[in-house]
C-alpha cells in the first residue's frame, strides 16, 4: 500500500508531466506561439505576508534597519511543504513586490537624489522588471500553516513565491 507521501509525489509528478511543453510545427505562426510559450514563466504564490507595515513608505529599506517580525501565511495546497522547518532556523523567503513599478530600469540608490542614477540590477530597489524580493529571516514560531518570521521589511499583503533553507558558510558535519 502506498503512503501519503509517495502518493503526493506521484500526484505532483503527474501534474508536471501533464503540462504542455511546446511542440514543433511547420507553420510560422505556430512556431512563434511555441517559442513564446517556452519562454513564458508563471509563478503561483504559496503564501502571503501579514505585517504591521501597510505601505512602502512605512517599510525600512532593509530588514536590519528596524523591520518588524511578521506572519507568513502558507496557502493550504503548500502547507505540507513546511514539514521539516523548525523555530530558530534561518530561511530565505522569496516574495513578489506587488506594488513595484516594473518599467523602472534606473534608480537613485536608497532613493537619494544626491546619488547618481544606477541600473536596478546593481541595487536592492523593489522597482525592477521582475520584482522578486529576497529576505533572510529567522523562523520564530510555527502554528499550523503560519510561520512567525523576522525581521522582514515586506509590507502586508506581499505574495510569497517560495521558501528555502538558508545555507551556512560552513559545511554540515
Amino acid at each position: 500500500m502506498a503512503t501519503g507521501r509517495n502518493d503526493s509525489r506521484r500526484m505532483v509528478q503527474r501534474r508536471y508531466d501533464d503540462w504542455p511543453m511546446g511542440t514543433k510545427t511547420k507553420t510560422r505562426t505556430s512556431r512563434k506561439k511555441s517559442a513564446r510559450a517556452r519562454n513564458a514563466a508563471q509563478l503561483r504564490p504559496i503564501g502571503v505576508i501579514r505585517s504591521t507595515l501597510k505601505s512602502r513608505s512605512e517599510a525600512p529599506k532593509q530588514a536590519a534597519e528596524g523591520a518588524p517580525d511578521a506572519w507568513l501565511e502558507v496557502k493550504p495546497f503548500a502547507a505540507q511543504a513546511l514539514d521539516g522547518l523548525k523555530a530558530g532556523q534561518d530561511i530565505i523567503v522569496l516574495t513578489w513586490f506587488h506594488r513595484a513599478q516594473r518599467d523602472v530600469l534606473k534608480v537613485h540608490p536608497r532613493s537619494d537624489p544626491q546619488r547618481r542614477l544606477t541600473g536596478v540590477f546593481a541595487t536592492r530597489s523593489p522597482d525592477r522588471p521582475n520584482p522578486v524580493g529576497l529576505h533572510r529571516v529567522t523562523v520564530r514560531s510555527i502554528e499550523k500553516n503560519r510561520l512567525r518570521i523576522g525581521p522582514i521589511e515586506a509590507i502586508d499583503g506581499t505574495p510569497v513565491i517560495d521558501i528555502k533553507p538558508a545555507l551556512s558558510c560552513t559545511p554540515d558535519s
